[in-house]
């Protein structure tokens, strides 16, 4: 792994200083999170004096992960914050310098580096939207620099916090609207920024409340979680037996569900329910975390009738619909491994339009559609028929436009939504798609036209890239 002292490059006192090897994140640093293509198109559009040009990117996913019907746009509100705060710092640019790799860029690169904040203006999907494959969760139109700047820390943060909601909202629908649902997946989670991410989406998408203290603080809400098998193993090997656990456990915290399954489940139930029975304690709750979780709950629930039982260890929808199948009594699932990891939203940020030119990318496979565009939605008696996928000039001929000015020239126009006003527009975006679309097996996504405007513009980009490209051969 080379360094900058093994190239040879001057380390300058503001690029001392900017070395960190903790690696925290803090939001002065977001203008440096990026990946360096970014920086290098930047330098190079300002060379070329087209930096400045108008132009409009959108987010959007090629193909939906195998086995999902819909996703759930989340992340917006991260990706606002991260727009508000991008500044270049002096230390930042002399780190840039040091590395010697923009040597040949332009002076005018690095004032407008440190002049620069984001100036454009983000159409999105609100949070919590049902979406589908090639519909743009979201546009920035913006100078070219800035827009391409951005893109991607864009994509972090939308295809993460996207895939997590979309995960927790066929939790919710699987599961019913009566199941406790608790985000466990901090310590799974591919980072303790993405764990913060993962308990916010996981809350937006429909799930009750999240064990990671910080994020709940964060949000409003409060944390949650039960026990582990460590105190159940440390407080018996001291103090004598698992009910002794039970005890202590109990006595500071009453309310917290208890973890039976460290030895013999259904033994553990079975003095639970003495004590129950007898009067000695109140539980609320029990959580089970291993084993044969149908025929365990059952036992559970003859011996302690009115208490909840809990279940956790790697579940994930299809395993919630097999316990539901089965007949398990269980009230609440605890969701972490399979909740924040998984196959990933593969979004993608493109150059749809460059000074009023449409433009579109031809690759095999990876065709993108040109030209600013609108998702208008139809629906019957509450269900969502279809979606056309147009241009933003384009009426909406009794459709229901879904992307929405969300910052002007740089500055938010509304107010941050609360996670109960997601989450309800998360619950209603669910119910309002079609059974076909919501199952887990072979879902249908919903189906998406392509506008007349869009498909003649389609055409005519095609065609002027072709002309261009035999003009060029000619000469």
């Amino acid at each position: 792994m080379r360094t900058l002292s093994d190239l040879g490059y001057v380390q300058t006192n503001n690029h001392q200083s900017y070395q960190n090897q903790d690696l925290n994140l803090c939001a002065e640093d977001y203008s440096l999170l990026t990946d360096l293509y970014q920086l290098t198109m930047a330098a190079c559009y300002t060379g070329e004096g087209i930096e400045q040009k108008r132009a409009s990117f959108e987010l959007s996913v090629r193909r939906l992960p195998e086995g999902f019907g819909y996703l759930i746009a989340m992340g917006l509100e991260q990706a606002i914050a991260y727009l508000a705060k991008l500044r270049f710092s002096s230390s930042q640019i002399s780190a840039l310098q040091a590395t010697g790799i923009f040597a040949q860029a332009p002076e005018r690169f690095w004032s407008l580096l440190a002049e620069g904040r984001f100036t454009g203006d983000v159409w999105a999907v609100p949070e919590g939207t049902a979406v589908f494959a090639n519909q743009p969760l979201l546009r920035v139109e913006a100078p070219l620099w800035q827009a391409q700047l951005v893109e991607t820390y864009l994509l972090n943060t939308i295809n993460y916090q996207t895939l997590i909601a979309t995960r927790a909202a066929r939790l919710r629908d699987i599961a019913g609207k009566d199941a406790r649902l608790l985000e466990f997946g901090t310590r799974r989670a591919f980072s303790p920024q993405g764990s913060l991410w993962a308990a916010r989406a996981a809350l937006a998408g429909g799930l009750d409340a999240t064990s990671n203290v910080l994020a709940a603080l964060k949000l409003g809400q409060l944390p949650s979680g039960t026990m582990a098998h460590a105190l159940v193993m440390a407080l018996s090997a001291i103090e004598g037996t698992e009910e002794q656990a039970f005890s202590a456990f109990h006595q500071y915290f009453p309310g917290a569900p208890l973890l039976i399954d460290t030895y013999d489940t259904v033994a553990a139930a079975q003095t639970l329910a003495e004590k129950v029975n007898s009067g000695e304690i109140e539980l609320t709750g029990v959580r089970l975390d291993s084993g044969d979780l149908v025929t365990l709950s059952k036992k559970v629930r003859s011996l302690l009738p009115h208490v909840s039982i809990f279940a956790s260890g790697d579940l994930d929808e299809w395993e919630i619909a097999r316990l539901k199948a089965e007949g398990a009594q269980i009230d609440g699932y605890g969701l972490g491994t399979k909740l924040v990891t998984g196959s990933p939203v593969n979004g993608v940020y493109k150059l749809v339009d460059i000074d009023g030119i449409p433009v579109m990318k031809q690759s095999s496979g990876k065709i993108t559609y040109p030209g600013r565009k609108q998702i208008f939605r139809s629906y019957v008696e509450g269900k969502v028929q279809t979606d056309r996928l147009g241009l933003v000039g384009e009426s909406p001929i009794d459709q229901q436009p879904l992307l929405q000015l969300i910052v002007k020239e740089g500055e938010s126009v509304r107010s941050p939504e609360t996670l109960t006003t997601i989450r309800q527009r998360t619950a209603a975006s669910v119910a309002s798609l079609p059974e076909q679309t919501r199952r887990l097996h072979e879902p249908i996504s919903v189906k998406v036209e392509i506008s007349e405007a869009l498909q003649e513009l389609i055409k005519e980009t095609q065609k002027q890239t072709t002309e261009a490209q035999r003009h060029r051969g000619k000469l």
